[in-house]
């Protein structure tokens, strides 16, 4: 896909070629619950899109760009798709790479309608946009497209983030240092709370709320470490939730630990929140969705 960053009323255009049968991989099981025309909505782009034969069509533009003008180019280019690839050949690929000679064909239509400003005939704008009036797209929630794709790929829990392949950056020495000092935190919260599980059964639980303490801190950290290593949704409110309870704990065991051990579990936990709302995304690079 070309770099949605460009001007106003420009267009940026990408392919995306999907078999209909069922023995489609699970990167396009999810195209089905899609409408055959919509609209999913930006700040500054839109992403417009046509299903027909198997063949889906999409196309990245400013939001300044009249909808018409974006369905008459996908109309276009469908046709001339349509005229390079029979459904033939449309149903035997398993992958996009048979496709790849037809982006001359997508360079020479983007250009042709960045100079003219649309289509060649007007007659063809108006009948889309009496088609759009009678039959409008479908406009789709962008965090609904990325929920349904990450799902469909496996690659993401339920919940909203991207529909990509995600991977997180590179673990860093800082991380891996954190880590170790967590696993140090959550050692000491369990041989703590182990302990003091003996001596509360003597003395009628009367301490029960402290092994609870030390056993949730403990759960804490090692909740920590998971939040680091994997992708989750919702990062910043879980990496918060689990600092405040480590917190909370700690400042509850104040009689069980000296001010220098409750200082030093609480910045290994606010390190460790730190480097988990720092940690992002890996870009991935552009593969066709291979």
């Amino acid at each position: 896909m070309d770099s949605p960053c460009q001007p106003p009323q420009t267009l940026n255009t990408t392919e995306s070629f999907r078999r209909g049968s069922s023995s489609s991989g699970p990167s396009v099981r999810h195209w089905p619950c899609f409408p055959d025309r919509g609209t999913v909505k930006g700040q500054e782009l839109n992403i417009y899109f046509v299903s027909s034969e198997g063949v889906s069509y999409m196309t990245v533009c400013h939001c300044s760009l009249p909808v018409a003008k974006a369905f008459c180019f996908l109309e276009d280019l469908r046709w001339e798709f349509t005229a390079c690839f029979n459904s033939t050949v449309v149903a035997l690929a398993n992958r996009p790479y048979p496709f790849l000679e037809f982006d001359s064909t997508i360079q020479k239509l983007k250009q042709q309608y960045n100079q003219s400003g649309g289509p060649a005939l007007e007659v063809t704008l108006a009948e889309v946009q009496e088609d759009l009036r009678i039959h409008p797209p479908q406009v789709i929630d962008l965090d609904e497209v990325e929920l349904t794709n990450g799902i469909a790929n496996g690659h993401m829990e339920q919940g909203p983030g991207s529909g990509q392949n995600v991977r997180l950056e590179p673990v860093t020495a800082p991380g891996i240092l954190s880590l170790v000092l967590n696993i140090m935190c959550a050692s000491l919260n369990i041989i703590r709370g182990v302990h003091l599980i003996e001596y509360t059964f003597q003395d009628d639980y009367e301490g029960m709320w402290n092994v609870v303490a030390f056993l949730l801190a403990f759960v804490c950290c090692v909740l920590q470490c998971h939040l680091y290593l994997f992708h989750s949704s919702l990062k910043k409110h879980k990496s918060f939730t689990l600092l405040s309870v480590i917190v909370l704990c700690n400042l509850y065991l104040l009689g069980l630990r000296n001010a220098w051990q409750l200082v030093f579990h609480i910045s290994v936990a606010s390190l460790s929140t730190f480097l988990i709302l720092t940690r992002k995304l890996q870009d991935r690079t552009n593969d066709c969705g291979v």
